[in-house]
């Protein structure tokens, strides 16, 4: 049987129409690159496969400061408590091996340690041993040289621990990355012209009074490249020099600061433009070093941006003013940045047609003077609409009682 043929024709069908649509090209999300460090500074790697754990057991105290706090505490409590139980059993065997728990025993012999007659009252005078509370209501006697030496070794034991647990503990709470809670980077990174250069520039500050000593500033950048032999490498570090480390190593971190990287031809940022920038991987790292001068502990901070993060044609805006004779920082505009008129082609090429940044020059102040007409004809034509409305107002005249008075008498 043949198939009907449709009363409508085949180039005015639903599928004819759809075909001849135009679509519009689909631009698909480029794929997020894992950072290689996140904003709070925390580095972005797992480590997998290690085989040789037992180099952590090499250095302990490293191991126990690294640890998480519940498992600090954990340990903390289980040391001791170990330890108390273990000489416990040891009082308990002395006073057993004397024959103290013998309840027929006679009344003229001495015991080893008076008024323990148990396992509990062992674990009581193991912990007043240890912690030297000293209740007096259990002692040690001449009687038996061993528990002489268990107490000289748990008291040795005890002192061990203490210092270990108490020395971890207090590391734990000054750690320097404590201290770099209050260094704070800008949300974003800004590329624009200062001294007719690219510079590539962030923001840091201090939110204490208490000063970073020597404090120094790094910058690096960190892509995936391929060498010529085909060589992958995943994370290629490029260090990229900053205005303040060409004259000195350190920095006064007074106020907060504005760093500032020179694009040339030095630079991994030289052949990137404003587009080819936002396409790229690249991940610029921020490291942030320097002595606390309260603790004397190097204490350092870190960021990144990546390239969503970098604002091309921004600058910060000022936010240290004089203020009856101090200077004060709003910290409330740190992040904020404001547009500013530059070239969004590379750095290479602007060096090789200076003209660029010349006619972008050019274009800002023309539309900048463009604006400042247009906002004082709009204050012309305000004021000549007030007037106009101030002359077209009817006059009213108020008579006073006194006038009607003086019309009348006329």
């Amino acid at each position: 049987m043949l198939p009907r043929k449709s009363i409508i024709p085949e180039e005015f069908a639903l599928p004819g129409l759809v075909s001849r649509i135009p679509r519009k090209p689909v631009f698909r999300d480029r794929i997020n690159k894992a950072r290689f460090i996140a904003k709070s500074g925390s580095c972005n790697i797992a480590h997998k496969n290690i085989r040789e754990q037992g180099r952590f057991l090499q250095d302990v105290f490293t191991t126990l400061v690294d640890l998480k706090w519940r498992f600090t505490l954990v340990m903390f409590t289980m040391s001791f408590l170990c330890s108390w139980l273990l000489f416990a059993m040891g009082w308990w065997l002395v006073a057993f091996a004397h024959g103290d728990l013998d309840t027929n025993r006679k009344a003229g012999i001495e015991q080893c340690v008076t008024n323990v007659k148990s396992f509990s009252s062992a674990f009581l005078f193991s912990i007043e041993v240890q912690v030297t509370i000293g209740f007096g209501g259990r002692m040690i006697t001449e009687q038996c040289p061993t528990a002489i030496l268990v107490l000289i070794l748990q008291n040795i034991a005890g002192l061990i621990i203490n210092a270990i647990m108490l020395g971890c503990i207090f590391m734990k709470t000054a750690q320097s990355h404590r201290r770099a809670e209050t260094l704070i980077f800008s949300r974003n990174a800004v590329i624009a012209v200062r001294n007719h250069r690219l510079c590539f520039m962030i923001r840091v500050g201090d939110l204490r009074k208490s000063m970073i000593i020597g404090a120094t500033v790094r910058l690096q950048v960190v892509r995936k490249t391929t060498t010529p032999e085909g060589e992958v490498i995943p994370i290629h570090q490029i260090d990229i020099q900053t205005e303040s480390a060409a004259y000195s190593n350190n920095m006064f971190l007074l106020a907060p600061l504005i760093i500032c990287h020179v694009i040339d031809k030095d630079s991994p940022l030289y052949d990137l433009s404003a587009m080819e920038l936002q396409c790229s991987d690249l991940e610029v790292i921020v490291i942030l070093e320097g002595v606390v001068e309260t603790t004397g502990i190097t204490t350092q901070a870190r960021t990144s941006y990546v390239a969503e993060e970098i604002q091309w044609g921004h600058r910060f805006v000022p936010i240290v003013t004089e203020e009856e004779g101090v200077y004060s920082v709003d910290y409330s505009k740190f992040g904020n940045t404001v547009k500013v008129p530059t070239p969004k082609c590379s750095a290479r090429e602007l060096d090789e047609k200076p003209f660029i940044l010349i006619q972008t020059m050019q274009k800002s102040e023309l539309s900048h003077q463009n604006s400042l007409r247009k906002r004082n004809s709009m204050r012309k034509n305000n004021s000549m609409r007030r007037n106009n409305s101030a002359l077209m107002m009817p006059k009213v005249q108020f008579v006073t009682p006194e006038c009607n008075q003086n019309i009348a008498a006329t």
